[in-house]
């Protein structure tokens, strides 16, 4: 298999996408964050002092998709169509699941992944002064896509 991001010397490189064809492009991601039972409830009821840990934590999602290419130095700048991040509250933490759509000429999976990655960390942040044992855990790309224009 060959690392399409190194020179024939090993060397970091940016892949040349200019001769590939626009497409239509979607990725979706997951994660989860393990948090306790009273900080669920805590989450449930909107009684965290920073505010609204879901709300905050969408919107930081959604920003850091779009700040990908600022984060992982050989990611493109790529305009983005959508970007969304739903929660799914479970017994032991948050299931953060987002999607990214553009059309474009290289995929969107690491904004998908990024998104869920910065809305955990948001969501560990907020939550941080009441639970000292969260888990961030099994961030993975659920599906990728391409279709022609």
């Amino acid at each position: 298999m060959k690392f399409t991001h190194l020179t024939q010397e090993g060397k970091a490189k940016m892949v040349d996408v200019s001769s590939k064809p626009i497409s239509r492009r979607m990725a979706r991601a997951e994660g989860r964050i393990k948090l306790s039972p009273q900080t669920m409830e805590m989450i449930k009821a909107s009684q965290l002092k920073k505010g609204d840990v879901l709300a905050v934590a969408r919107i930081a999602g959604i920003s850091g998709a779009k700040k990908t290419a600022d984060l992982i130095p050989l990611c493109h700048n790529i305009v983005l169509d959508q970007v969304g991040v739903d929660f799914e509250l479970e017994a032991e933490g948050v299931k953060i699941k987002s999607w990214v759509i553009c059309q474009g000429k290289t995929g969107v999976e690491m904004e998908a992944l990024t998104a869920v990655a910065v809305a955990a960390l948001t969501i560990y942040d907020m939550c941080k002064a009441v639970d000292k044992q969260m888990v961030i855990e099994h961030i993975y790309l659920t599906e990728k896509k391409k279709d022609e224009v």
